[in-house]
């Protein structure tokens, strides 16, 4: 089978070598001039454990099963990640029921070795942390991202698979049994596959929008929030990322995590915008430090610094509950050798093997 992968991002190219590795020739077909430029080159590159996500949603489903998966391909391939653990901390006893709320989650929904701390265990691990107390996650952990990607696309290409750059979808029609997929870009033209999969990223719900004989109804608002994150100076003051207790607003709070160099950096944040825009307002800091100095008063004053800010294509707006990924294969929209994916942002990074295990299993049967 012939198969059109469109977007290349960390699940579209997990799609594309899960297809690959079942025989299917693949192309990848990406707007820009590299891959993983959008969501995928953004994010915190955190390996999520999934304790947040309701028992039997796609997100805690794909989650838990992805992020084995997940450790289980950097292992064999050699990609830079390090489970160093999590800590979700209340500040105060009024936040300590959230904290047990999670890790009930997370046990409904297979997480293994969550353990709650009173604040004297919390700072045991952690000295610098001020908290009441804490759950911990041991297999939370961070990846390099972009190294990850690549050894997706290697397999891809070890498997006879193609990444187009430069290689816009405009459109897609069903003719003759095969899809139609109209592509822009310098060399214009139509190319026929059998199955398509739109793993676009911002860009799914305007190419579903553009897919012939697809339901109008079916094709979701797309809302964009944007993730401030700051730098932080000085030696780090943990080894382990810290998140406080989440709040209603689109996000889990701003929270530290790390990267395989050490590096401290806090976020994201949560701002509602209406178009891509990835500056940071270095004004957003103040509230940064109020967030922060809860779990760690002793950060010092002019520490933080603006270092970038991500976007999420989200299928719900302000004050609105977190929406599940939405997979769309031909058993919920009725058209043969179609799977549209939307509103798959965090953790998506986690979730990318799984998702495209379930991508593939839609398309085979």
């Amino acid at each position: 089978m012939d198969v059109l992968v469109v977007g290349a991002g960390v699940v579209g190219l997990a799609i594309g070598r899960s297809l690959a590795l079942r025989g299917h020739a693949v192309v990848v077909a990406e707007t820009e001039g590299a891959f993983g430029t959008g969501v995928s080159s953004r994010s915190s590159e955190v390996i999520h454990a999934g304790m947040y996500y309701p028992t039997g949603s796609l997100r805690a489903r794909h989650c838990v099963d992805g992020a084995r998966r997940l450790y289980n391909l950097c292992e064999s391939h050699g990609v830079p990640h390090r489970a160093c653990g999590k800590l979700i901390v209340a500040a105060d006893e009024a936040e300590a029921d959230k904290i047990a709320a999670i890790r009930a989650q997370g046990e409904a929904n297979g997480v293994r070795g969550l353990e709650l701390l009173d604040g004297a265990a919390a700072r045991r691990l952690e000295p610098n942390l001020a908290c009441a107390l804490a759950l911990h996650s041991p297999r939370t952990g961070i990846v390099d991202s972009h190294a990850l990607m690549l050894a997706l696309l290697g397999e891809i290409e070890d498997q006879g698979g193609a990444l187009a750059l430069r290689s816009p979808v405009e459109a897609l029609s069903r003719r003759d049994g095969q899809w139609q997929a109209r592509l822009g870009g310098a060399e214009p033209g139509a190319i026929a596959f059998d199955a398509v999969v739109n793993a676009a990223g911002f860009g799914a719900p305007g190419l579903a929008a553009r897919t012939e004989d697809y339901p109008a109804e079916r094709v979701p608002r797309l809302h964009l929030a944007r993730g401030n994150y700051f730098g932080c100076t000085g030696k780090p003051a943990f080894s382990r990322l810290i998140y406080p207790a989440p709040r209603i607003d689109g996000g889990l709070g701003i929270h530290l995590t790390l990267d395989l160099n050490g590096r401290t950096r806090f976020g994201p944040d949560v701002e509602w915008v209406e178009a891509p825009d990835y500056r940071v307002d270095s004004g957003r800091a103040e509230a940064f430090y109020g967030a922060i100095r809860r779990y760690w008063p002793a950060l010092p004053d002019g520490a933080l610094y603006p270092d970038y800010a991500g976007l999420r294509p989200k299928l719900t707006g302000p004050g609105e509950p977190a929406a599940d990924f939405r997979v769309e294969g031909p058993a919920e929209h009725g058209l043969p050798g179609l799977v549209h994916l939307f509103g798959i942002e965090s953790p998506g990074l986690t979730s990318s093997l799984s998702l495209a295990e379930d991508v593939a299993d839609r398309l085979a049967a």
